[in-house]
């Protein structure tokens, strides 16, 4: 601009000067506060819409007035809402309840009727069976048969297997998106995470993750994004379920396990084997921002029928622990034995059944007062029980994770 010309307009120029760096700053923010609403804002029918407002212009009149804009507030975030004792789908009405229990060595499930305590039924399924996952609709239970490219697939009606899904690469574990449009085939020999589509079972796309034992995760509130563990190098990664690509990562240390997003999603909860702990991660920034002692071997995690508590298994400790999301902290810790690994909470919330790994027993322990009720003997090495049925309006996967 040149200056003769124009000298009259010089203080706008220098306000103009002044304004463009408060405007990068806001731009920034604003930017920032997105990203953190792209993770945390649930969307669907858990999204509470803002009413947007526009701007009265002031008039010289002083006989009218501009009345104040009222925003609707966002409903708060609660993951287990829908989880309560009472909250059983319609799709599961008439399903009579059952555990079952894969076990990776007899390479069998072991089913066992949770009102009597008692075995009703074992048979063999395919090799490796790591964990029993309900299907995204509840209507079928999955095997993960590990040692081999397939599902072998229950029908809970009667508590038997119908047929065989081949063309599942080596399925460790298995997850399925909120929405119901993705299964998550966990190739941990492979270090990879097959994203499938669950009807047909055709690969999608194969995301590579460049550290070893990807195994367990957890969803953000949106369902955008999944959180999961690499066991052997302590790391947490972060997936981008619509893209199908890795989008963050965290050093967590130790031997990540499984992972449980607190109520409100702000905090993911990993069970951390070689700490003996839980390490708190934030979902959005991807750093570590806690850590909580439990006991040795902390492995598998639960979430409490009201929401409101954490269940640690301490495999190598033979304890269970129990956090506190409001607080953060242990409020009890449980001597059960044996070596509890995955956990399950009975639908009516006063169960917690738990697999023993290198004791080749299911241990069923009474939520409110730590006892140990029942120890049933179902095998050499027991993994990821499922108790089936149980509240929400589908699952995500695992050996049961709802919403």
């Amino acid at each position: 601009m040149a200056s003769g010309r124009h000298r009259t307009h010089r203080p706008r120029r220098v306000t103009f000067r002044l304004l463009a760096p408060i405007a990068v700053i806001a731009a920034s923010l604003a930017a920032g506060a997105a990203a953190f609403a792209e993770i945390h804002e649930p969307s669907g029918e858990d999204a509470t819409p803002i009413a947007h407002a526009s701007v009265a212009t002031p008039t010289t009149s002083p006989t009218h007035e501009v009345k104040p804009v009222h925003r609707s507030r966002p409903r708060p975030v609660d993951l287990y809402r829908h989880t309560g004792p009472n909250d059983m789908s319609a799709a599961v009405r008439g399903i009579p309840e059952r555990v079952y229990v894969p076990d990776n060595t007899t390479d069998t499930v072991t089913v066992i009727d949770p009102k009597t305590f008692r075995i009703v039924d074992v048979y063999p399924v395919g090799s490796l069976p790591q964990h029993v996952t309900p299907a995204w609709n509840l209507r079928r239970l999955y095997v993960d048969d590990s040692g081999q490219n397939a599902l072998t697939v229950i029908d809970p009606r009667t508590g038997r297997p119908v047929r065989t899904i081949g063309g599942v690469p080596q399925p460790y574990n298995l997850y399925f998106t909120p929405d119901g449009t993705k299964a998550i085939d966990v190739v941990e020999y492979q270090n990879q995470l097959d994203f499938m589509d669950p009807h047909t079972w055709r690969i999608l796309r194969v995301v590579s993750i460049p550290w070893q034992g990807i195994d367990h995760g957890d969803f953000t509130a949106n369902g955008r994004f999944i959180l999961m563990s690499t066991e052997y190098q302590g790391v947490v990664v972060r997936v981008d379920t619509e893209k199908m690509r890795l989008a963050g990562s965290v050093r967590v240390g130790g031997k990540p396990i499984d992972i449980k997003a607190s109520p409100d999603g702000s905090i993911f909860y990993v069970a951390n084997q070689g700490l003996s702990g839980v390490s708190l991660v934030d979902p959005v920034r991807m750093r570590v921002v806690g850590f909580i002692h439990t006991g040795d071997g902390a492995h598998g995690l639960a979430v409490s029928r009201n929401g409101r508590l954490l269940y640690v298994a301490n495999r190598y400790a033979g304890t269970i622990s129990t956090i506190s999301f409001d607080r953060r902290r242990v409020v009890a810790t449980w001597h059960v034995g044996g070596s509890p690994d995955m956990l399950q909470v009975s639908a009516d919330g006063t169960q917690l059944w738990a697999s023993n790994r290198f004791d080749g027993s299911v241990s069923v322990i009474d939520t409110r007062t730590g006892h140990v009720l029942h120890v049933i003997r179902t095998g050499i090495k027991p993994h990821g029980l499922a108790f089936f049925p149980q509240p929400g309006r589908y699952s995500m996967g695992h050996n049961g994770v709802y919403r």
